[in-house]
């Protein structure tokens, strides 16, 4: 089953684009492995309701298979180290 890769973020953030690009090379990487979902925020009750649901107190956040993995925009090689560490 793949690793469950979600980012939340919102449009007016200036370091959101950088968590999902880290986490678009880490897809393109690591393929079938990772399944990664960008979760906005603002404007979606749905989302704001996820991000409450795990504590969510900054974005970019990136959860990985329902944890708290990082905050803020992790460098693309830290990110790819901890979802290769979880194959």
């Amino acid at each position: 089953m793949a690793i469950k890769v979600e980012v939340f973020s919102t449009s007016t953030c200036p370091h959101c684009p950088a968590a999902i690009d880290a986490a678009m090379k880490a897809k393109d990487k690591l393929g079938n492995a990772i399944d990664v979902e960008s979760v906005k925020i603002d404007g979606n009750m749905d989302n704001r309701q996820r991000a409450i649901d795990y504590q969510i107190m900054a974005v970019p956040t990136i959860v990985i298979d329902g944890e708290v993995a990082f905050v803020g925009a992790p460098a693309e090689s830290e990110l790819i180290e901890k979802l290769e560490s979880m194959l």
